[in-house]
């Protein structure tokens, strides 16, 4: 992991349920436990990668999936595609299909004869 990353994985120890301003509730056994997240450069808890990391798609992809990770070609972001056609990352996904769909349909109405074509004489 670097050192991006690491500050990443730190920010989201505080979203862990277990967090208790740097102590780990889950270790625990009556003296204080330092979060082991939180002074760590790669990912020891299982906790934190089960229900933690999840919600940084970008930062889990990079750390899990490395070479089955792409490039999303509109905002550069990384995604683990659902296929091999996959060019979006689920955001932009989402948006140029609409994009897409208005512009085919423009095209579409353009070429209709019944919505405003010249008619032939």
């Amino acid at each position: 992991m670097d050192y991006r990353q690491y500050r990443r994985a730190r920010r989201l120890v505080r979203e862990c349920c277990n967090y208790d301003n740097g102590q780990c509730m889950a270790l625990d056994e009556g003296d204080g436990c330092v979060c082991v997240q939180s002074i760590s450069h790669s990912l020891l808890c299982r906790w934190f990668r089960a229900a933690v990391l999840p919600l940084d798609h970008q930062l889990e992809t990079a750390l899990y999936h490395r070479l089955e990770s792409r490039r999303c070609s509109e905002c550069g972001a990384l995604f683990l595609p659902g296929s091999n056609r996959a060019k979006y990352c689920r955001e932009c996904a989402a948006r140029m299909k609409r994009k897409h769909a208005t512009e085919r349909k423009r095209k579409q109405r353009h070429l209709c004869h019944a919505l405003g074509a010249k008619k032939a004489l």
